[in-house]
């Protein structure tokens, strides 16, 4: 291998790890997801892998197609940045619509008080009547949810900025062992560093417990992919 080339693979894992790191939505949804609905740490981890995989694809899939017909990389990153405010805007509206569902669910689980009197002693208990747990019997409490499939979308949508212009160079020079490296180091550092950091989060809230907001969950786990989402439009992360 020459010199270039492992250059070129240390640039594209640098880059790739300081790119996931520094783009919260990259691991946030997952987390707070992961605590609204209280998924497992393997299965954040399985739609994490989904999401990470379909994200680095797509803009591999895009940049290769441009080598393919000899598109210039400004039209290609132009495209990206298209595609980067068309998945932003998702998020947006994905985590404005998952907020206020979290909200009517966090009204409709309000505590409340009941009297009763038994044998002439009078005494109340207070309770809940929507609590996630109250209908594992219900006829769609096994209805597959439909919430990662939405993310995973997002996801693919959403594009690796740095990616195009790292394909572009190799591709430039007409080297096919250039390309290949680059797409593999990008995706497995982009992809890895994801997990690690949804899974080191998760691990340190595992013991994390507010009784207080933990009807307010959900909502609190939409309001968390909203900022995100926002983020991205206006802060450029």
């Amino acid at each position: 291998m020459s010199p270039e080339l492992v250059m070129l693979a240390l640039s594209a894992a640098a880059i790739a790890f300081i790119h996931t790191v520094l783009g919260p939505d990259h691991y946030l949804p997952f987390i707070a997801m992961a605590r609204a609905r209280a998924w497992t740490l393997r299965k954040t981890l399985r739609i994490t892998l989904l999401c990470g995989a379909g994200h680095v694809g797509g803009s591999v899939a895009l940049g290769l197609v441009g080598i393919a017909i000899g598109a210039q990389l400004a039209s290609l990153e132009w495209l990206e940045s298209v595609r980067g405010d068309f998945a932003a805007w998702l998020l947006i509206g994905f985590g404005l619509a998952y907020t206020a569902w979290g909200i009517r669910q966090a009204l409709r689980n309000r505590p409340h008080t009941h009297w009763h009197e038994h044998g002439g002693v009078v005494h109340s208990h207070v309770h809940t009547h929507h609590r996630d747990h109250a209908h594992i019997h219900a006829p769609d409490a096994h209805r597959p949810s439909i919430t990662p499939w939405i993310i995973f979308v997002i996801f693919v949508l959403g594009p690796c900025e740095p990616l195009i212009p790292l394909l572009m160079y190799p591709a430039a020079r007409e080297s096919l062992p250039g390309v290949l490296l680059v797409t593999t180091v990008f995706g497995v550092v982009t992809v890895l560093t994801m997990l690690a950091t949804v899974s080191v989060a998760l691990r340190g809230l595992q013991h994390l417990r507010l009784p207080r907001l933990e009807r307010y969950a959900h909502a609190l786990a939409g309001a968390t992919v909203l900022v995100c989402g926002v983020a991205i439009v206006f802060l450029g992360l």
